[in-house]
C-alpha cells in the first residue's frame, strides 16, 4: 500500500524539491509516497488536456486499475486536514492504494473525472504546479499524523 502522485510537468524545480524532501523523510507506511512526472504535452487547450489526460488513464490501468483515485482540481470538494486523513486511510485499510493526480496547465479532460473516486481542492485559488506540489506533500504529511493520532494538527 502506497500514495503515488502523478504529476504532468517537468520535475521539481530546486526550491520545491528541498520542501519536498522534508517531509518524504517523514513519511511512513502507508502514507510513503513516490512521485511519476509526465511529460506534459506540446499541444495547447483542449489537444493538450486530451493527450494528457489519455496518458494519466493509462498510468490507472493495469495494476493500478483498484487505486483510489483523488484528483487535485479547483472545482472539487474542499476539505479539512482530518477529513482529508479519514479520506486518504480508509482505501489503505482497505488494502488499496491511492494515486493523486495533479493536471497539467490546461487541467484533464472529464475522463480522469469520472475515474477520480474523490475530486479535491486545494483552495479556490490556483496555485502554480509547483507550488500545488509543495502543499500537497505537507497535506500528505499532516493527514498522515492526524491518522496516527500524533498532535500535528490542533482542533
Amino acid at each position: 500500500m502506497s500514495l503515488r502522485i502523478l504529476t504532468i510537468g517537468r520535475k521539481h524545480e530546486s526550491w520545491v524539491a528541498e520542501g519536498i524532501d522534508r517531509y518524504e523523510k517523514r513519511m511512513k507506511k502507508p502514507f510513503d509516497v513516490s512521485w511519476q512526472p509526465i511529460p506534459h504535452s506540446s499541444r495547447e487547450h483542449d489537444a493538450a488536456r486530451r493527450e494528457e489526460s489519455e496518458t494519466l488513464l493509462a498510468k490507472l490501468a493495469g495494476k493500478h486499475a483498484n487505486d483510489f483515485v483523488v484528483l487535485l482540481d479547483e472545482r472539487g470538494k474542499n476539505i479539512d486536514s482530518p477529513t482529508l486523513a479519514r479520506t486518504l486511510q480508509q482505501p489503505l485499510d482497505s488494502s488499496r492504494n491511492v494515486t493523486l493526480i495533479i493536471g497539467g496547465a490546461y487541467g484533464v479532460d472529464d475522463s480522469i473525472h469520472r475515474r477520480a473516486d474523490f475530486v479535491w481542492s486545494l483552495s479556490k485559488l490556483v496555485f502554480p504546479h509547483q507550488l500545488v506540489r509543495l502543499i500537497l506533500i505537507e497535506q500528505l504529511y499532516r493527514a498522515q499524523e492526524i491518522a496516527g493520532g500524533r498532535p500535528y494538527h490542533h482542533e
